[in-house]
């Protein structure tokens, strides 16, 4: 059993979730406490969320934070080579640095090879 506890989701800027593509694909899972204040995370955040998309690779991103601070981002990649090339991007690496020392108390980064993947919408009208 978990030692987290279960808080209520403020849905990010984006409605709809990413939808289900072809696997396999990768998940990059970003969970994180942000520091108070917002010190040039939410321009930061925009500018990389342009850049992510001109990854060839990019699947697209889901996002949402709680109100007591815990943030999940999940970003969809075709392969381990896109990942790479995000990681390693000049402004990307800027960007991490920049949030150790300012915007982050906790993150934990995991990485998953999806194996299945299915969508539902319910019709409208």
């Amino acid at each position: 059993m978990s030692d987290h506890f279960i808080a209520p989701v403020a849905a990010a800027p984006v409605a709809e979730p990413v939808g289900a593509h072809e696997p396999p694909y990768y998940a990059v899972v970003f969970t994180s406490v942000r520091t108070e204040g917002d010190n040039g995370y939410d321009e930061t955040a925009e500018r990389m969320g342009e850049l992510v998309k001109e990854i060839p690779g990019f699947l697209g991103e889901d996002a949402a934070r709680t109100p007591g601070g815990l943030g999940i981002t999940i970003a969809y990649f075709r392969d381990e080579a896109a990942i790479d090339e995000w990681r390693h991007h000049v402004e990307h690496q800027a960007a991490k640095k920049y949030g150790r020392a300012h915007w982050y108390e906790r993150y934990t980064l995991h990485i998953a090879k999806v194996e299945h993947s299915h969508g539902f919408e319910r019709a409208r009208g």
